[in-house]
């Protein structure tokens, strides 16, 4: 009888190694518990470590695959790698890696956003692929005389050669450009409005009872957030942002410690940080109604969130409801962020404004204490 042979037993082939000076690609898990993809390379003597982008996950259609986060990691590298002696930068990729940098270092999400939509839309297509130490003075000028042309308001001007010179101002540092040409373009000078457009008490009434609680699924919330921010000066952001353990009921206050804007969670955008804001009667008793309408009550979900979902309110069609309300109250046509200025100017119309009870719980236009 023929013995049985044992079974071969094959060992799985080893996982090829990336190649020496390829870079390292790993994973990251941030706070909102998204895993990340970051890449770690030297260039030259330096070691970088950058975020590349959110992994994408089974199911799913954001984010990146391994393979494309690899290849991005590549042109990340590319771009960073140390220039030759002689060699130029061009002014596309000196703005990418000032970029970078304001990213490593903490840079509000916002802030950089702003700085690449300037960048696609103005500076890119008039720069980008120029050598950084060769673009003269007279191309910044006539980038600034064809946005004036263009009708561009002069904040916005302001804005986009002010980047433009912190751009050759980070070549200077890095020693890519010996000038700036920027310097002796003269800027737009900003008239700040001396109008402050607001809402008075009899409108800001009618935009209230305009507002429908009934109405699902936006009635209840839109009608709390908008007497939210005129009574309290909290900016949408902040707003979008608040959670239920952000109101301190007993003390009267709220405490805003975050905000929400463009996609981004960040800090709130006063110089303080965090701070606190009183919390009228009026204001502590709407958001009591609306946390008893809410499925989402816990101590941490969003006070002002989507009725069906929990999520964040999307700031277009928040904007659009609150115009249709103003509409239908007949007030002024104002911003959401005239809000604010409704809060300030009904404060110092107030005899009391001044004083610390005042700030510290009592109700807008009364004298009830709270």
């Amino acid at each position: 009888m023929a013995a049985i042979s044992a079974p071969v037993q094959t060992r799985a082939a080893p996982k090829p190694r990336r190649t020496h000076g390829s870079g390292c690609l790993y994973l990251e898990t941030r706070g909102d518990g998204r895993r990340h993809w970051y890449g770690r390379w030297y260039a030259g003597s330096r070691r970088l470590n950058r975020l590349i982008g959110l992994k994408r996950e089974p199911g799913s259609s954001r984010g990146l695959t391994k393979t494309e986060a690899d290849a991005e990691l590549r042109r990340m590298m590319l771009r960073h790698r140390p220039l030759s002696v002689g060699e130029e930068i061009t002014f596309g990729a000196a703005a990418e890696l000032m970029l970078s940098e304001l990213e490593e270092i903490g840079r509000k999400e916002t802030t950089l956003d702003n700085y690449r939509q300037i960048l696609s839309y103005w500076l890119l297509p008039r720069f980008g692929e120029m050598p950084l130490n060769r673009i003269p003075r007279s191309r910044v000028e006539a980038l600034a005389t064809e946005m004036l042309t263009k009708g561009k308001a002069a904040q916005t001007r302001s804005n986009i050669l002010k980047l433009l010179s912190q751009i050759f101002s980070y070549g200077r540092r890095n020693r890519w450009c010996e000038t700036n040409p920027c310097w002796g373009v003269r800027r737009p000078r900003i008239r700040p409005s001396q109008e402050i457009h607001y809402l008075d008490k009899a409108e800001l009434e009618a935009v209230i009872s305009a507002i429908d609680v009934t109405k699902k699924p936006f009635g209840s919330t839109d009608r709390a957030i908008i007497l939210t921010a005129a009574m309290t000066g909290m900016r949408q952001g902040e707003l979008l942002a608040l959670r239920w353990q952000d109101v301190d009921w007993q003390a009267k206050r709220i405490r805003i410690r975050r905000n929400y804007t463009r996609g981004h969670w960040s800090t709130p955008k006063s110089r303080s940080g965090e701070r606190s804001v009183p919390m009228a009667t009026r204001v502590s008793a709407e958001l009591r109604q609306l946390r008893e309408r809410s499925p989402f009550d816990g101590e941490d979900d969003l006070v002002f969130a989507h009725s069906g979902t929990g999520d964040v309110l999307n700031h277009a069609p928040l904007v659009r409801r609150f115009k249709r309300a103003l509409k239908q109250a007949g007030a002024r046509p104002i911003r959401f962020h005239d809000l604010r200025h409704t809060f300030g100017t009904r404060m110092a119309a107030s005899p009391m404004w001044r004083c610390a009870t005042f700030r510290s719980g009592w109700d807008i236009g009364t004298t009830e204490r709270p």
